[in-house]
Formats: structure tokens, sequence, C-alpha cells
């Protein structure tokens, strides 16, 4: 199965949490969904497994999540 694949706008923030970047996008239903999902070790930032729940995520950078593949932009 191919990721399904996705991008996010910073609109004009510097970054924005990972367990926030989650919930927005709905691939978790709420925070504390989400701040598991990163302790299990099932969120991975480029290409790296990110167990931050607090992660700053930037403009360039790809988030995976299960089939999900987001890409920051500006």
């Amino acid at each position: 199965m191919s990721k399904l694949q996705d991008t996010l706008s910073l609109q004009g923030r510097d970054y924005i949490a990972l367990h926030n970047l989650l919930k927005l996008k709905g691939l978790c239903s709420s925070g504390a969904e989400a701040k598991q999902a990163i302790e299990q070790g099932k969120v991975f930032v480029d290409g790296q497994v990110e167990l931050r729940k607090r992660c700053k995520i930037k403009v360039d950078q790809t988030i995976v999540f299960e089939n999900h593949s987001i890409k920051i932009v500006i």
C-alpha cells in the first residue's frame, strides 16, 4: 500500500509541536492519543523515530505516521 501524501502550511508560524500536528491533521482524535503514538515510536520525522511529543516541526520536514506522509510547507 502506498503512503497517503499531504502537506501542512505553517501559515507564518515558525513551527508546530508534533503532537499538535497529528491532532490538527486528524491522524489522532486527541492530544493524548497523539502523545501515546509518539511515545510508542510510531511517528517518524525525516526518516527517524521521534519520541519527543513537543518536538518543533519546521518547514521542509516530513512526518510519517502509519500510512500518511506530511510535508511541512511555508
